[in-house]
């Protein structure tokens, strides 16, 4: 395969004005929201002082994901996901700008910070799954793996440039600046939906309810290979997610260092951005669900060996190694999601993703920092990776439809 065939395949943005201004969209709406965290934890720190009041802030985010993600699937399946989407990016935008007011006239109490990122992340639990849903409207099934690998590379550069520019605005301007800012550029993701098409639930409208959730579920069930994917995605997350480890590991074996500490945990997204300039390398492949499957194998043995590494270098390199094989393994999961799901079910299946998305890492973290108290760092890294490699060998064995070149489930949507 040669350089340029490796490299991150535009074809997408070439042949779909409308995947293009979305994209642009949301990349510029995503570096606004990893801005607005930054001034979230600034505001509740300095507030209270407290970790406990600052970890409450990822809390206020995963429960309305958690709680309300599968009815919001249910019920992006049975409206118009173009309009439904351009209300619920409304809402975030609004609730950007309460957040900028409150800091501008006088801090709320924290709580009242919380209760506007829970009230954001209501809105959140529509608008991610509507989302998901465009792309089999927008581009041809041969483009769906470019696509997400875009979307991808959108979001490392905001996980890299959102936090670092965040700081600076705060530390020029004060908080409210940088709301303000996360707040107008919800404008160019409105933008990028406004040039949508209409977006119709699909053949069937999902059942309300219960019901509606019932049937999303039921399709994951009798579905291995999409089912099979997600549960890859689930048990490599939740058995070796490292991030809570990073601290500990850092005063362990280098003393302290907060130096090293940073680096640590922007080698995971280093790598993430490389291995999506680098998209075309596994976008073009014919076998989704053996990359992925191949990937998340890699994030296992890349972070069980980290815990293992003599020095900060190797350390750093195998953990660039571990954000790249996981951008290939997000990648390679969400185009056999696309592929292998009818257009009526997809907002339920993509509230499954989103919410396994969300949950996993956090329930992760939660566990190595248990190992972690009980062992030591570098125990809890070695055994995370070491199950994460158990668990993609069993998913493997158990789901040989992730195996054979995969078909497509329904034509793509021009």
């Amino acid at each position: 395969m040669g350089l340029t065939r490796a490299l991150l395949d535009p074809a997408p943005l070439r042949s779909s004005p409308a995947y293009r201004r979305l994209w642009a969209g949301q990349a510029l709406s995503g570096l606004g929201g990893r801005m607005a965290t930054v001034a979230v934890m600034v505001q509740v720190w300095e507030a209270t002082g407290s970790t406990a009041w600052t970890g409450a802030v990822g809390l206020a985010r995963a429960l309305p994901l958690t709680l309300l993600g599968l009815f919001a699937g249910s019920l992006v399946d049975r409206v118009d996901r173009r309009r439904f989407y351009l209300l619920t990016t409304a809402g975030q935008a609004l609730c950007s700008l309460l957040l900028a007011a409150q800091a501008l006239l006088g801090h709320l109490p924290v709580p009242g910070v919380l209760a506007l990122v829970a009230a954001q992340s209501c809105f959140v639990a529509g608008g991610g799954p509507a989302a998901r849903t465009f792309l089999p409207h927008l581009l041809p099934a041969s483009q769906l793996a470019a696509g997400l690998a875009l979307q991808g590379l959108a979001f490392q550069a905001s996980m890299l440039a959102g936090p670092a520019l965040g700081g600076l605005v705060i530390a020029r301007y004060g908080v409210d600046v940088c709301y303000l800012v996360d707040a107008l550029t919800f404008l160019a993701a409105l933008y990028g939906a406004f040039g949508l098409p209409a977006m119709p639930s699909g053949d069937a409208a999902a059942r309300p309810g219960l019901r509606g959730v019932a049937d999303g579920l039921a399709f994951l069930l009798r579905t291995p290979v999409v089912r099979g994917a997600l549960v890859t995605d689930l048990a490599t997350t939740v058995l070796s997610m490292p991030i809570s480890l990073f601290p500990l590991i850092n005063a362990e074996r280098f003393g302290d260092d907060p130096r090293t500490l940073g680096l640590f945990l922007s080698a995971l997204a280093v790598g993430g951005v490389t291995a999506s300039v680098f998209s075309g390398s596994f976008t073009r492949l014919p076998r989704p669900g053996v990359v992925m499957l191949t990937a998340s194998g890699t994030w296992g043995a890349a972070l069980a060996l980290a815990g293992l590494a003599p020095g900060r270098w190797p350390v750093l390199a195998l953990l660039a190694l571990a954000g790249a094989a996981d951008t290939v393994a997000v990648v390679s999961r969400g185009t056999i999601v696309q592929l292998h799901t009818p257009g009526e079910l997809l907002g339920r299946v993509s509230a499954v993703e989103q919410i396994v998305g969300q949950a996993g890492p956090d329930l992760g973290n939660l566990r190595g920092g248990l190992v972690a108290d009980a062992t030591s760092g570098a125990t809890a890294l070695v055994s995370g990776g070491l199950l994460c490699l158990a668990a993609v060998s069993l998913v493997a064995t158990t789901t040989p439809a992730l195996r054979p070149a995969p078909q497509p489930a329904r034509p793509a949507r021009e």
